[in-house]
């Protein structure tokens, strides 16, 4: 398969987030598609400069254990993401609440439906701030944006240990460590 043909499929489907977790079509092998580290998406080494086909390609993104896919109801095709396939870039509190904003423009707001889990981050090997953004589909905090909320954020004790925290809400969670 190639990116052209995936493309005119997706242009059908026209949803900004399809059902993919409904979708089972036949694995069709994989193809040269990489998530980088920095959330920069390389078709054949090459950076898709497109943004509007990026959001695309991220709106039929599904993952399986730890297999990244590209699904469409008829085709399902395999990719690399070298750690998360998002990057939270921007965030906002609106009455109490923090929203994230992602690369590709999705939003959540950091809830229990949202969680944002201390995870090891796959590049770097270290323990970093992770949100979930939809299925099991998750973004890593930008540097930026963790800076900003350390400013922000509250010397906790859990379990002993020193936490750097934040409310959204009723939801409270770590930055980390102190």
């Amino acid at each position: 398969m190639d990116l052209a043909s995936l493309q005119a499929q997706l242009d059908q489907v026209g949803h900004k987030h399809p059902p993919v977790e409904k979708w089972n079509p036949d694995f069709c092998g994989d193809i040269d598609l990489t998530i980088k580290h920095d959330g920069q998406w390389f078709y054949m080494g090459t950076p898709i400069g497109r943004a509007s086909l990026v959001k695309l390609f991220a709106s039929v993104l599904k993952k399986e254990d730890d297999n990244y896919f590209l699904v469409t109801p008829v085709e399902k095709v395999g990719i690399e993401v070298v750690d998360v396939p998002f990057l939270v870039t921007q965030w906002r509190e609106e009455n109490g609440y923090l929203i994230f904003t992602t690369n590709v423009d999705d939003e959540v707001i950091v809830s229990a439906q949202h969680p944002v889990v201390l995870a090891q981050d796959k590049y770097s090997g270290d323990t970093l701030p992770y949100v979930s953004i939809r299925r099991n589909l998750m973004a890593r905090l930008h540097q930026n944006v963790f800076y900003q909320l350390a400013d922000i954020g509250n010397e906790v004790r859990i379990d002993g240990e020193d936490h750097l925290t934040l409310v959204s809400g009723d939801y409270q969670f770590s930055l980390g460590m102190l």
